[in-house]
């Protein structure tokens, strides 16, 4: 199984909300992937509850996979790029890793 995760830190504003608009919009539209790409076998999608330590990231994604190909389906599928347009409009850093994951 491949598992990946993605932080990122979001702009104080951007597309005409603020960083916690577009943290629960970003939420959504990421657990929404879950119904339109059938490659994701689990999905989770959190927001930061610390919203005093600006050192801390904003939102973070763990998705699994059943293999690499499948991950790489997921990465070229419309919807998924129709999420990162909206990602590179609101985020100002992203962090991730992909890996195998035994089971």
């Amino acid at each position: 199984m491949i598992r990946h995760i993605v932080m990122w830190k979001l702009k104080d504003s951007a597309e005409g909300a603020t960083k916690e608009k577009n943290a629960e919009k970003l939420k959504l539209i990421l657990e929404g992937l879950r119904t339109t790409i059938d490659e994701i076998k689990a999905v989770e999608v959190g927001i930061q509850t610390d919203k005093e330590d600006k050192e801390g990231l904003d939102v973070v994604l763990i998705c699994d996979f059943e293999n690499e190909l499948d991950f790489q389906m997921y990465t070229r599928n419309p919807h998924h790029q129709k999420a990162i347009n909206f990602i590179e409009n609101v985020a100002e850093k992203r962090y991730f890793v992909d890996y195998k994951v035994d089971l």
